[in-house]
């Protein structure tokens, strides 16, 4: 299939990357020349826009940082929708606010093209592997459509419900990740300061109600977890900034629903705090940093 790949980041570049493998022949176009050029010495095809991308292709896949890139990527002058033929589905793999996924949805609409939304949960380690989950947000005939594509980039793909349910998942299940990985942190820097081993209280809390992915997968705590990036100076992973721009999707979204999200305000309030200490480059179980005393 002649694929456009729009936003060769972090996340999007092994992804573009496995489908290249998979034998697809994709349409490239990011700012940076270096990862282009890495692609097309894969088999990879440059394009000079996003229009150009999407005029040569068969489906439309973007990964971009934000909302307001993907307005512009789908509906600028040399965007998406400036190229695209009628017929032709698009994907925006974005995470971004369920609004702007239905506004650039509509606008695909008027033009015959049905396009969904599919953020990813998996980080760069999953995007590599090929093992992401995939929150789609679509209709029942453009998730049909989408799902062998996706399933050679992800293991778990899930259709949510209409376009913008896909965010919505996303930004929940970030929501609480953020707020666990606070507990997670509160609880082990307690345990250490209170004298208990911080091995043996993981592994208490491991096998306990306390249970949880921020503990048993992720643990913040330097040597808990062997493969976390707490044992590699808080390095790779999921960073920071990315964990304050997801808590700011929620609380916002919260705020259009009239629906409290007081833990999630917190939330978002610790790691801007983060933020500003020069520390949202680190991976967000770096927030564990706060209730330890310096060394």
């Amino acid at each position: 299939m002649r694929i456009a790949f729009i936003g060769l980041g972090n996340m999007g570049a092994p992804m573009a990357r496995n489908l290249i493998k998979a034998g697809h022949t994709l349409q490239l176009f990011d700012l940076n020349q270096s990862v282009l050029k890495e692609l097309a010495e894969l088999g990879g095809h440059i394009s000079t826009s996003p229009r150009e991308a999407a005029a040569a292709s068969d489906l439309v896949i973007t990964m971009l940082p934000a909302a307001a890139h993907v307005r512009s990527v789908y509906l600028g002058e040399d965007g998406v929708l400036a190229g695209i033929r009628p017929g032709t589905p698009a994907l925006d793999c974005s995470t971004i606010d369920p609004q702007t996924a239905r506004d650039v949805s509509t606008a695909a609409a008027a033009q015959g093209v049905d396009l969904g939304d599919a953020p990813v949960s998996g980080g760069t380690g999953g995007a590599a592997a090929g093992t992401l989950t995939f929150m789609v947000g679509a209709t029942a005939a453009l998730f049909k459509t989408l799902h062998p594509v996706l399933a050679q980039m992800g293991r778990n793909i899930v259709h949510c419900g209409e376009v913008g349910t896909g965010q919505i998942a996303k930004i929940c299940n970030n929501l609480l990740l953020g707020i666990s990985m606070i507990g997670v942190s509160e609880a082990m820097a307690l345990g250490d300061a209170l004298g208990i081993d911080t091995k043996v209280l993981a592994g208490i809390i491991n096998s306990s109600t306390g249970r949880c992915w921020s503990s048993d997968t992720y643990n913040p705590w330097p040597g808990v977890i062997e493969t976390a990036p707490a044992a590699r100076g808080y390095t790779g992973g999921f960073g920071a900034d990315l964990m304050l721009k997801d808590l700011g999707l929620a609380t916002e979204a919260a705020r259009q629903a009239k629906q409290p999200v007081v833990l999630g305000a917190v939330a978002q309030q610790l790691y801007q705090a983060m933020s500003l200490r020069g520390e949202g480059g680190q991976d967000f179980s770096a927030i564990i940093k706060g209730y330890r005393k310096p060394e």
